[in-house]
């Protein structure tokens, strides 16, 4: 299929959410975007939960989480919002488990996570929940794999992941769910490098594939995939040992994996992103891996954006983010890719989303 042109790309800025935040969780579900948590100005967690009627381009105030929580997994299951672990007001990882009906407009409590989590990497199929990763009250990363069943409301074990992790990019191909280290770095208590492990875990036998390690240690890297290629963008890189860089720099990287071929494309200067970002958000959209905003060589967060045509091989520049910020949430829907709050000078209240005009 052909990548759609740069033409056809354009932003849809919506009214500010009436809580600015960052690390919030976001759930789109039929012309509704549910922003729950995250973190205010003072760093503290949020119980704030409002929603996003898209036709209207009016916001709602839900009742809030019972349990507020920033870096939480949201999912879509039917008619409910499922929340998962995330950190609470004393920063500390969340077993809990929470519920928002969506036509009763009420919370509910579920059966909570084993150990206590943040930064878990979750993915659902075939009204299953799977929850892999995160980082426990410890904070070292883990390699606990957990599946949820809305009927049972039970977590039960699976195989665990041969390296620990969290912050991870998951994305669910076929049969496996294909995990990508870590995209956080763990603020230095124990100098804790990004992870640069690449695994699959298979749905059908319930057992997990090690591939090749992404070929460089970035942190603060984006990772999306789009026709089967898994793509780890940019980051912050941490200088090597014999390196005169004294201190981390930005990349613009670009590693590609195709699992047909086992291997990882070298990052060779032709496909390169034009801009060296690191805490950007990565998506696919119009055929096109896209990359928006984040943090840059220059003194505020960057909107610019740029598409990558896989037919072309190339970079293009996309139209610019109307709202310059880093550290942002995202979410997918059709033909969209929503870009929610994050960092402009403070937290921001911005909404906005990538869109792909309809033809004409």
């Amino acid at each position: 299929p052909m990548a759609a042109g740069a033409g056809a790309f354009t932003w849809a800025a919506f009214p500010a959410m009436p809580t600015r935040r960052v690390y919030c969780s976001a759930a789109h579900r039929d012309g509704q975007l549910f922003v729950l948590g995250g973190c205010g100005g003072g760093g503290r967690a949020l119980g704030a939960a409002e929603v996003l009627d898209l036709p209207a381009q009016r916001w709602t105030v839900l009742p809030p989480l019972p349990t507020p929580r920033a870096g939480a997994a949201a999912l879509v299951l039917g008619k409910q919002i499922l929340v998962v672990g995330g950190v609470d007001v004393a920063q500390s990882p969340l077993a809990s488990v929470e519920v928002y009906h969506v036509d009763e407009g009420k919370w509910e409590k579920k059966a909570a996570l084993a150990q206590p989590s943040m930064g878990i990497s979750a993915v659902q199929r075939d009204g299953a929940i799977y929850a892999l990763g995160g980082m426990g009250a410890d904070t070292s990363p883990q390699a606990l794999v957990r599946v949820y069943e809305p009927a049972k409301d039970h977590w039960q074990p699976l195989p665990s992941m041969p390296t620990p992790c969290y912050g991870a990019s998951a994305f669910l191909q076929g049969n496996k769910i294909f995990v990508l280290g870590s995209g956080l770095c763990a603020g230095g208590r124990q100098g804790k490098l990004p992870v640069t492990a690449f695994e699959a875990f298979d749905l059908e036998t319930r057992s997990w594939t090690r591939y090749p390690s992404m070929p460089s240690r970035r942190a603060f890297a984006a990772c999306a995939m789009a026709d089967g290629i898994v793509f780890s963008l940019g980051g912050l890189q941490q200088p090597g040992p014999h390196n005169f860089y004294s201190r981390p720099h930005f990349v613009n990287t670009v590693e590609m994996f195709d699992p047909a071929q086992g291997v990882w494309s070298k990052s060779s200067r032709t496909i390169r992103m034009r801009e060296k970002r690191a805490d950007f958000v990565a998506g696919c959209l119009g055929g096109r891996v896209v990359a928006v905003g984040g943090l840059g060589n220059q003194s505020c967060p960057l909107d610019s954006v740029e598409g990558f045509s896989l037919s072309r091989k190339k970079w293009e520049p996309l139209p610019p983010m109307p709202t310059g910020r880093c550290s942002c949430s995202s979410c997918p829907a059709p033909s969209l890719l929503f870009v929610i709050g994050g960092v402009a000078q403070g937290p921001s209240g911005a909404v906005e989303a990538l869109c792909l005009r309809e033809a004409p």
